[in-house]
C-alpha cells in the first residue's frame, strides 16, 4: 500500500518513535548529567565562577559519554537478544506447524480406518 497504512509505513512510523524516543532520552540523560554536575559543584563552594563553569563541562562531557557507552552496549545486547528470540519463536513455530500437520494426518488415518471398518447396509 502507497498511502502509509501498509507494513512499510507501519515500519516507517515504528522507525520515528525509536528515533524521537532515543534523542528525547538522550536529552533527559544530559539533562542529569548537567544536574549532578550542578550538584557536585555545589559542595565546592571555592570554585570561582569560571572554575565551576569548567567543572560542569568536564562533568558532563564525562557523564554523557559513559552513558554513550552504556547505551550502545545495551543496544548491542538488546539486538542480539532479538536475534535469540527470533530465532527461538521461528523453531517454535516450526514445531507447532509440524504437530499441527501430524496430528490432522493422524485424525485423517484414524478417520478413514473407522470409515473403512464399518460395513455398509
Amino acid at each position: 500500500m502507497r498511502d502509509g497504512t501498509g507494513k512499510n509505513g507501519v515500519r516507517r512510523m515504528d522507525e520515528a518513535i525509536n528515533e524521537i524516543e532515543g534523542y528525547l532520552l538522550w536529552v533527559a540523560e544530559k539533562d542529569r548529567a548537567r544536574t549532578r554536575a550542578d550538584a557536585f559543584c555545589a559542595g565546592l563552594p571555592w570554585l570561582t565562577e569560571s572554575q565551576r563553569q569548567e567543572v560542569v563541562r568536564h562533568y558532563c562531557q564525562d557523564q554523557r559519554e559513559l552513558s554513550r557507552v552504556y547505551l550502545e552496549r545495551i543496544a548491542a545486547r538488546s539486538a542480539g537478544l532479538r536475534t535469540e528470540y527470533e530465532s527461538v519463536y521461528l523453531a517454535l513455530r516450526k514445531r507447532l506447524v509440524a504437530a499441527f500437520l501430524s496430528a490432522s494426518a493422524a485424525a485423517v488415518v484414524l478417520l478413514l480406518t473407522v470409515a473403512v471398518g464399518f460395513p455398509r447396509p
